[in-house]
């Protein structure tokens, strides 16, 4: 199992995740004030997924309605879908960090524009 508590770092500010719940399989950290959760999984079947994602929470202005605030959420997750042969770990960690390395802050600001 990972540390408890997970640190996320947003914006340059990092962020302290204590374990919510964990189990085999799965673990889950929140920050105490509910706005970021960090989960890590492992599904095992004819294809192993391998999952990290961040959900994120605030309030913010809704744009419709002067005065008045709404909660808005997000996610961003990174899933590893892969058969139980023929990679090994070392390969898989290869090409997520291959993605990774692509996913720049002016890449991702294209794909948050629409490019494709």
């Amino acid at each position: 199992m990972f540390a408890d508590p997970q640190s996320i770092t947003v914006n340059a500010v990092a962020q302290s995740l204590p374990a919510v719940a964990r189990n085999d399989n799965a673990s889950r950290y929140r920050k105490d004030d509910g706005t970021y959760v960090f989960s890590v999984s492992h599904q095992y079947a004819k294809r192993n997924r391998f999952s990290v994602r961040i959900d994120g929470q605030k309030v913010a202005a809704d744009p419709l309605a002067a005065g008045i605030n709404v909660v808005a959420t997000m996610s961003t997750y990174l899933v590893i879908d892969a058969p139980p042969t023929g990679y090994t770990n070392a390969e898989l960690k290869d090409i997520a960090l291959a993605l990774s390395a692509w996913c720049t802050s002016a890449n991702l600001l294209k794909v948050l524009g629409g490019e494709t």
